[in-house]
């Protein structure tokens, strides 16, 4: 009865999961080397599913530019800086600063496609601005003391990161949302991107400087790591995005698909045995508050 529903928040849940098994392997290898890996593998992924499923002939020539772009702009700047900040500021204050791009796309599509922005998506807006400080400022308690919940370098730093990958992802979504109105296959939609994403990333790691080279050693573990963050992330979450948005409310599934820092607490709960603060758990209430308000209108 519930199935769309169900879906949107399991995605919601593998992308939580995902952002903690990237920690590890994001740290070893360090943000660029991890991301270019990463993206290599999930376009080998969607270009296999696409060439099985079909959905190439809904890409036409007009469409390749907007991906493109899309795909430089919001994957390739958006996913590399979104893992530095994973680097910076562990799992749970990076899932909290993405989750800026919803109000960020919100804002983007008053300010330059002239879409409507109500009283209650302007407050949810400012719930969901909230609730991010909340979390960063109030987050953690002194008693916690796992890696996952120290900073490392600046605090603005991490969070400017934080605030460019949000914003990479929302202008490349707008970007690629005229492209999706025409029908064009998301799937095959997003082979390009991420394809662009995967291309731009190899690049970056040919120039002979220190920072772009991985830190660590490629290991199994750590490539098997990889892919199955690859696969739950951007393989199953995404069909089970697709599968939510072709029968459920839109509205419905983009709040539910929000929770993602919400549902990553009980997650690092377990996995650090440490309980998380009652700012973080006040800070990804009013995350979700704010997504209900800014999409069920």
């Amino acid at each position: 009865m519930y199935v769309y529903e169900a879906a949107a928040l399991g995605a919601a849940t593998l992308w939580a999961l995902t952002g903690l098994l990237s920690a590890a392997p994001a740290q070893h290898l360090g943000a660029i080397a991890f991301n270019c890996t990463r993206m290599v593998m999930v376009t080998i992924m969607l270009c296999v599913w696409v060439g099985i499923a079909g959905g190439w002939d809904t890409i036409g020539s007009a469409h390749l530019i907007p991906l493109i772009l899309s795909g430089v702009i919001g994957i390739f700047m958006g996913d590399t800086a979104l893992f530095l900040t994973l680097n910076r500021m562990g799992p749970r204050r990076t899932a909290m600063l993405f989750s800026l791009n919803a109000p960020m796309s919100a804002i983007l599509g008053w300010i330059i496609l002239d879409e409507d922005l109500t009283g209650l998506q302007t407050i949810g807006i400012l719930l969901i601005f909230l609730g991010v400080l909340l979390a960063i400022r109030f987050g953690k308690r002194k008693s916690q003391l796992h890696k996952w919940e120290s900073i490392k370098g600046p605090l603005w730093i991490g969070v400017i990161l934080g605030l460019a990958a949000a914003l990479s992802q929302s202008v490349g979504s707008l970007i690629a949302r005229p492209v999706m109105e025409t029908g064009a296959d998301p799937v095959a939609a997003s082979s390009i991107r991420v394809g662009v994403a995967a291309f731009c990333l190899v690049l970056l790691t040919r120039l002979p400087v220190s920072w772009v080279k991985p830190a660590g050693q490629f290991t199994f573990r750590v490539v098997g790591i990889i892919a199955i963050s690859g696969l739950l992330g951007m393989g199953i979450g995404m069909t089970l995005i697709l599968f939510a948005l072709s029968g459920g409310e839109v509205g419905i599934v983009a709040t539910l698909s929000a929770t993602t820092p919400a549902v990553m607490l009980p997650m690092m709960w377990w996995r650090t045995k440490e309980v998380p603060a009652a700012g973080a758990w006040a800070g990804a209430a009013l995350v979700v508050s704010g997504s209900a308000l800014l999409f069920i209108v």
